[in-house]
């Protein structure tokens, strides 16, 4: 157990330390500033002339969000067409069918949208061709999109006052031309010398040490784990994500994929201090979230390394914890560290099977999700608790009985406005959804569709509902992990999961964004002695206090009747 939570701390400490570097990097590349990656200015140059990109164009919040919300659309139905016809193209070499209109309309909208929900088995849902050309060319741009976002959001801060956030394909094209290139090469490289498939061959014949005949899915798969981890995507090669041994072959990748899902969003909490000159603020956000994800994982790998109630009352003695659906060369604790840390980064890919975890552990892994701000996903993470901030701000005003301030801007009715309609609107996504599922298992479990509502479900009772509650969940946060006791490849929940994946990414983009963008272009109120400080502990201490009481009063009925309900019948 020593050595196990040693391999925590250690993973969580080169990650911070390589993040550090890599967040100043960032914020040069954005900033204009010489970087030794300056060699690909030619590259890019070229990309602007041929796309007939100004990128000097200085964009305001409206221009900004319609360059970013026209090129998403153009690629959802790229997406969609591509994978309902894969079987018609090349690279195919295992004879994948193609998908159904309603899956490939979940799938495409998924990717695009960074969350990597996926319905259907990787090895066998895809061609090689939709893998490479669809699904890993969609995890580039999506990060990058999210990145691009933030980097409006600095630009509103950064300045004093202004009416442009920057050029949304400059911004674009650079994230994945000096950041997630340059980081993927590398990383596809280690996995690839550490066993991960980089081959174009078809499934491979083995025999197994019990002398069963198998066919094992092989395929280009080094580039597209590079890329799912370090783009906060997660969707898996394989079905079975990265507790396969081709696509997480040992302990050492582990760790890299564990570092890798985590280093840009907590380098672009560093790189906001950078460019911005506001270092002690980007510390503060960085210790609010860190408290915030030490909250949820210290409870899960206690949870994890004491096994299960239900087994021990059985008289079994479990030494080396809650084994269920756990790699034995991974373990309890860096299983559990892997599920908080993919659920708070919106990551969603799962070394270990979250529906096999225990009940407080799964409530843990919601609320990882529920939050959505505890370091997030590429950019987006810092978005979401950017909402917070303005509810902080607001709230403090009011308390001190002052028109709120944030960053020399005064905070008024509108920019409040959006940041509650954001946080309500995601409630409402996740709720709403889960009552519809619950009440089609409840009261039309039989109903004449496809697949029935009575066969959703593998878990009866509470775990049942936790399945559904995890779904809507994962669907609204970006995150694409899963209660994978769900039946979930079926109309009903491609199509309703579908909008959900849609709706909760873009509303929280377009709302901060909208917010940065009003607020830069008000007049600048200089420091005084009675501005709110929001570089200060104090004001991150009542960041987190928002973020608590408006997760507790948005979902503490559901984890009421699933994970807590779960928790004390196994007492």
């Amino acid at each position: 157990m020593n050595t196990e939570i040693t391999g925590i701390i250690f993973t969580f400490l080169i990650t911070v330390a390589l993040a550090s570097p890599l967040g100043k990097y960032i914020a040069k590349v954005f900033g204009g500033e010489r970087t030794f990656t300056d060699f690909l200015n030619p590259v890019e140059r070229f990309i602007y002339r041929i796309c007939g990109i100004d990128p000097n164009e200085s964009m305001d919040w409206k221009q900004f969000l319609k360059a970013m919300l026209t090129i998403n659309m153009v690629w959802l139905f790229y997406a969609f067409f591509m994978l309902m016809y894969q079987d018609k193209l090349p690279l195919n070499p295992d004879g994948n069918a193609g998908q159904t209109p309603d899956l490939a309309f979940n799938t495409a909208i998924s990717f695009v949208v960074n969350c990597n929900l996926q319905h259907y088995s990787g090895e066998s849902g895809l061609t090689y061709l939709t893998q490479l050309l669809v699904i890993t060319f969609l995890q580039f741009v999506s990060a990058a999109t999210g990145i691009a976002c933030l980097v409006a959001l600095f630009n509103g801060l950064k300045e004093k006052t202004t009416n442009n956030l920057g050029n949304f394909w400059s911004i674009f094209i650079k994230t994945n031309t000096r950041i997630l290139l340059p980081l993927c090469i590398v990383m596809a490289i280690l996995l690839a010398f550490n066993g991960s498939p980089t081959s174009f061959d078809g499934k491979d014949a083995i025999t197994t040490l019990q002398g069963d005949a198998v066919q094992v899915s092989r395929g280009p798969a080094a580039g597209m784990i590079a890329i799912k981890h370090l783009g906060t995507n997660g969707g898996g090669w394989f079905g079975a994500n990265s507790a396969h041994p081709l696509e997480n072959p040992n302990y050492f990748t582990n760790i890299l994929e564990m570092v890798a899902q985590v280093i840009i969003p907590v380098a672009m909490i560093f790189a906001l201090g950078f460019y911005i000159r506001k270092k002690k603020f980007a510390y503060v956000i960085f210790l609010v979230m860190t408290v915030g994800m030490l909250f949820l994982l210290i409870p899960t790998v206690i949870t994890e390394l004491h096994g299960n109630p239900a087994i021990a009352q059985m008289g079994v003695t479990q030494n080396t914890g809650a084994m269920e659906g756990k790699e034995v060369r991974f373990g309890p604790a860096a299983s559990a560290y892997w599920s908080i840390v993919t659920t708070i980064i919106s990551t969603g890919s799962v070394n270990s099977m979250h529906d096999s975890s225990m009940p407080l552990s799964g409530m843990m892994q919601l609320l990882g999700m529920m939050v959505n701000g505890f370091y997030g996903g590429c950019g987006v993470g810092i978005l979401n608790y950017y909402i917070y901030i303005i509810i902080a701000v607001f709230i403090s005003g009011l308390m001190v009985g002052r028109t709120p301030e944030f960053m020399g801007h005064k905070v008024e009715a509108r920019e409040v406005k959006i940041a509650m309609i954001v946080t309500l609107f995601t409630a409402l996504i996740t709720k709403g959804f889960t009552a519809l599922a619950a009440y089609m298992v409840a009261h039309h479990p039989d109903v004449a569709w496809a697949v029935k509502p009575s066969g959703w479900l593998n878990n009866p009772s509470y775990h049942g509902f936790s399945e559904m509650l995890y779904e809507y969940t994962s669907a609204n946060a970006n995150n694409g992990s899963g209660f994978e006791g769900l039946g979930d490849n079926n109309i009903f929940w491609n199509v309703t999961s579908g909008f959900a994946l849609i709706l909760g990414r873009f509303i929280p983009i377009i709302g901060p964004v909208a917010i940065a963008g009003l607020l830069a272009n008000k007049k600048f109120i200089p420091e005084s002695g009675g501005t709110l400080r929001t570089d200060s502990f104090t004001f991150g201490m009542m960041t987190f206090a928002v973020i608590i009481i408006v997760t507790a009063l948005s979902y503490f009925p559901p984890l009421a009747l699933g994970p807590l309900a779960e928790y004390f019948s196994l007492k």
